[in-house]
């Protein structure tokens, strides 16, 4: 017991936590450990860890007892009432054995959750590597999965029929067993799963011969996915019901599949917006040019303004990334290089020249206007 962490410092989180904080703080953990995911060594305890703390936090009773017991409370030792023990006020004996009153039970003799109703499953969580033009157009993909499925047959009851379900004797089909100690102020009862029927609060007479008496068959599974167009890295898609098994017959858990989008050799993308740089001499930039200029729907004639300075960027409206959810096509930035020749043929340089010449004696140089700023 003293090995265990904290359930509230297991998810990073304080004690004042709210639901969707709670709920928010196992997601990222349980993504990051999961281990199909991650696949370090402590990962699969790490991710048990996580997940026995989220089980505890996000249930009110449960975390109500654990805040007020710590892990005593979660080990069957969940204080359920006294008898003969001299006090007027039942909370007057919490008060004074745990320093605290009665209210984490949220009443004496209130009806706790039975152990044995349905449950739905975890989440499970994986990622997945999509190229960067099916990112931009979207695509259709089937992944595999291995996954436990309600039984088809006995539909989870793990029986072979409803006549062979019977309640437990032992717990009368509560799945918890009461037991009693004597201690100074009288008998403490305390609450604890009942070890004959495992919680589940029945006994199967003839077990199901197709899951034998699992309620879940063990399957792999191919799941088709729409991968949206215009999906970029970090978001995610949800298939539902394949996430971890349910319990006592519940619903499976879903499964999020978080989108890692590839990155491209001269495209890169910014939310809805590409960039692409295009080389042009330095002639072409005088001058002023057309050029057809890549874009992920085909090459696209761009017309460049004489003067076009180095890392001048010209817009392409609507050649970006569409809209995940309908709306506008994102734009196309072009930024212009203008490459300086590091070799000229004679005739190249004899024009160089002459331009030079031309260009003194008609105009100050664009050095000599820099150096008048200094007088």
């Amino acid at each position: 017991m003293s090995n265990k962490k904290d359930y509230y410092e297991v998810l990073g989180i304080s004690k004042g936590a709210s639901e969707q904080e709670i709920k928010k703080a196992y997601r990222t953990l349980a993504k990051k450990y999961h281990p199909d995911v991650n696949k370090e060594p402590d990962a699969e305890a790490k991710f048990k860890e996580i997940n026995e703390a989220y089980e505890v936090l996000s249930d009110p009773q449960k975390k109500a007892t654990y805040d007020q017991f710590g892990f005593a409370g979660m080990d069957g030792s969940q204080a359920q009432g006294f008898s003969g023990a001299g006090f007027d006020d039942i909370n007057d004996i919490f008060s004074s054995v745990f320093g605290g009153g009665f209210g984490g039970f949220g009443g004496f003799g209130q009806s706790r959750q039975s152990s044995n109703a349905p449950r739905k499953g975890q989440d499970r969580y994986m990622q997945m590597n999509v190229s960067f033009m099916d990112a931009i157009f979207g695509k259709n993909e089937t992944i595999n999965l291995s996954v436990d499925e309600q039984c088809s047959q006995c539909l989870g009851s793990g029986a072979n029929s409803s006549s062979d379900i019977t309640s437990c004797p032992r717990c009368n089909g509560t799945g918890r067993v009461v037991t009693q100690q004597r201690t100074a102020f009288g008998v403490f009862q305390s609450q604890s799963v009942c070890p004959e029927c495992n919680g589940k609060g029945k006994k199967i007479k003839k077990v199901c011969p197709k899951c034998h008496g699992e309620g879940y068959e063990h399957k792999r599974v191919s799941v088709d996915l729409k991968i949206p167009a215009g999906i970029q890295t970090g978001q995610q898609l949800r298939v539902q019901g394949k996430g971890e098994r349910g319990v006592n017959g519940g619903p499976n858990g879903d499964l999020y599949i978080e989108v890692r989008v590839g990155q491209h050799q001269y495209f890169k993308r910014e939310g809805k917006t590409i960039y692409i740089s295009i080389p042009i001499s330095n002639v072409d930039a005088t001058l002023g040019c057309s050029v057809d200029v890549p874009t992920v729907y085909g090459d696209v004639e761009l017309n460049i303004p004489a003067g076009t300075q180095n890392g001048t960027q010209l817009r392409l409206k609507e050649k970006g990334v569409p809209d995940i959810h309908g709306g506008k096509t994102g734009d196309q930035i072009v930024e212009i290089k203008v490459e300086i020749p590091k070799k000229l043929s004679r005739e190249e340089k004899e024009l160089y020249q002459r331009l030079s010449k031309i260009q003194h004696s008609s105009t100050e140089s664009v050095f000599d206007k820099f150096k008048k700023a200094f007088k």
